[in-house]
Formats: structure tokens, C-alpha cells, sequence
């Protein structure tokens, strides 16, 4: 899905300059530890980066595209609602890692 593209059947929006709008992954409450023990909201300790799904990027975006999986600190966010869904606005600096086949081995994923 482009920046361009319709959200649902609702008005096209197009993001601007270096935003990436994401969709959350999962639930901010309660988790799950690997071997299912479930961990409270409340008993987050320290600071924990969240895992989303990019659903659109501004034409200034240079290492995110639609479909990508991104890391991102859930504390410095952004969100809005459009047609009855939660989604977050951040910009490109704010993202600490991408997630995606199409990135490389050998890259550094640095950011200059």
C-alpha cells in the first residue's frame, strides 16, 4: 500500500516529508513470555521498543516501505485514528530498525 493509496474506503491521504504511519502489532497490555507465561501490563520494567507494521510512507522516506516490519520506541508516538482504526505517525529518525527481506546482510543500516 502506497501513501497515496485509499485507507479503506475513506478519503486518499498522502503523508509527507519523512513520516511512516504504522499499524501496531498485538496489544499494548498484557504479554506473553516464550514459554506462555503471561506478563502483565504493569510489570513492564525499563524501557521496551515496539514492533509495528509500516502501512504508508511520505516521498522523503528512504529506507521504509509499505509492508515492512519497524522498531520504534512506543513512548515517543504519534497516534491517530482513521475510519475506526488506531495507527501511529512517526518520522523516519524515530524508527531504530526495519525488518524485511530486502535488507541486506552486509549493511551497516546506518543512518546519516
Amino acid at each position: 500500500m502506497t501513501a497515496d493509496q485509499v485507507f479503506d474506503s475513506g478519503l486518499p491521504i498522502r503523508l509527507l516529508h519523512d513520516r511512516v504511519l504504522v499499524r501496531m502489532d498485538g496489544s499494548e497490555g498484557e504479554r506473553r513470555s516464550t514459554a506462555g507465561i503471561v506478563i502483565p501490563a504493569t510489570a513492564a520494567v525499563g524501557k521496551r521498543l515496539a514492533w509495528a507494521t509500516a502501512v504508508g510512507v511520505g516521498p522523503n522516506v528512504r529506507a521504509i516501505v509499505s509492508g515492512d516490519r519497524v522498531l520504534f520506541d512506543p513512548d515517543d508516538r504519534s497516534e491517530v485514528e482513521l475510519h475506526g482504526r488506531g495507527y501511529v505517525l512517526l518520522r523516519e529518525r524515530d524508527v531504530h530498525a526495519v525488518a524485511a527481506e530486502r535488507v541486506d546482510n552486509d549493511s551497516t543500516g546506518l543512518y546519516l
